[in-house]
């Protein structure tokens, strides 16, 4: 089932990379992205093949990113928020991808050459096993991509994440995240797995899986009850961000968020009829290493 599950994502995922050789960036990925919250400013940077819709968030603009810091992308895709860390780290610094999706990682590649980035890379890897040594991050970001891994694995990515940030480093995470538990009818349909639906953790087992690896002290708030001057260690926030948007790009036909359906009509029907607002949310993740 485990590595079923992986075969499906990057089967999907390596089909949108391929298909984004042909096609400019789309109005629909451009009000997705201004929708999870990519300024005007941030995609007008970017080259024309690096939006591509599949995000839920703009991890880079609560990270607190600093001149000089290693930012790590867990699940880069395209490199959107490699580019857009690369820029705020400055040439002193470094942005790293990692992605296991041999396309994508080529497509990521492309785009930052093409962004004339050089503190920038892509590393083709699974994100619960990075190639990289211990405490060399300051930063771990990630857009909607745990949430696609196997929920017996979803723990090693966590322990990947406190093995190599730094003392004090910090993770900034946008991810799906199910607001009540799931029926067997949505976590047994591939479509919605690979849509970011149906692997989706409650809020509480994120926490967990934040606690296990030495992240204390989180707190679950929802964005209207954040006073603006509020500074917390760590904190889960519904954005309250309306997923159905991801129905209509134009790179996932089928009508899923985050990376369409594996094809079956019936799946794709299941998928279209959906308001995945009942069931999960966006989500921002952020704590801080101790």
């Amino acid at each position: 089932m485990c590595d079923n599950t992986y075969n499906l994502v990057q089967s999907r995922y390596g089909h949108i990379a391929k298909q984004s050789s042909d096609a400019q960036q789309h109005d629909k990925e451009e009000e997705i992205a201004r929708a999870f919250g990519y300024s005007t400013e941030d995609l007008s940077s970017l080259p024309g093949k690096t939006n591509l819709g599949l995000s839920c968030g703009n991890p880079v603009g609560f990270a607190n990113v600093k001149e000089g810091e290693t930012v790590l992308d867990l699940g880069s895709g395209s490199g959107i928020d490699v580019l857009l860390a690369a820029r705020k780290v400055g040439p002193h610094g470094q942005a790293i991808g990692v992605d296991m999706t041999k396309s994508m990682v080529e497509l990521a590649e492309k785009n930052i050459q093409e962004a004339g980035i050089s503190n920038a890379k892509v590393i083709q890897a699974n994100i619960n096993s990075i190639p990289l040594p211990d405490f060399s991050v300051d930063c771990i970001i990630s857009n909607c991509v745990i949430n696609l891994v196997p929920a017996t694995d979803k723990a090693a990515v966590f322990k990947e994440i406190a093995r190599l940030l730094k003392p004090g480093g910090r993770v900034a995470i946008s991810d799906i995240l199910a607001r009540r538990p799931l029926p067997d009818h949505i976590t047994n349909n591939m479509a919605l797995y690979v849509g970011c639906v149906a692997g989706a953790s409650q809020v509480g087992q994120y926490e967990a899986y934040l606690k296990q690896v030495g992240f204390e002290g989180m707190y679950t708030r929802y964005k209207e009850r954040l006073g603006t001057n509020l500074l917390l260690d760590a904190f889960i926030v519904d954005t309250k961000s309306d997923l159905n948007l991801y129905k209509g790009s134009s790179y996932l036909p089928q009508g899923s968020c985050c990376g369409g359906s594996s094809g079956d009509d019936k799946a794709a029907s299941d998928v279209a009829g959906l308001d995945f607002n009942e069931w999960v949310g966006s989500f921002q993740i952020y704590a801080t290493k101790a």
